[in-house]
């Protein structure tokens, strides 16, 4: 079963990021925080099928829902 911890830890080594926060307590769905300069000039989609690329087949496999809010460092300074 996935843990919150493994899926942060699984967008951190595939994904640049400033910061991640993921929750989620039934190891099937979370919800996620992502900053990531990555991000920085694409739409919401495109910004998503990063964080989809970065879990790979557990997306397919272990995970069965993923929400998400996806920020780039600008906009995460700017919200702070």
């Amino acid at each position: 079963m996935l843990t919150a911890e493994n899926v942060k830890t699984y967008i951190e080594s595939a994904l640049p990021c400033q910061h991640v926060q993921v929750e989620g307590d039934d190891g099937r769905h979370f919800h996620a925080l992502i900053v990531s300069a990555e991000f920085t000039g694409k739409n919401i989609v495109q910004q998503h099928q990063l964080v989809y690329k970065s879990l790979g087949e557990k997306m397919k496999q272990d995970i069965h829902a993923l929400s998400m809010k996806t920020l780039t460092p600008e906009q995460w300074t700017n919200k702070s």
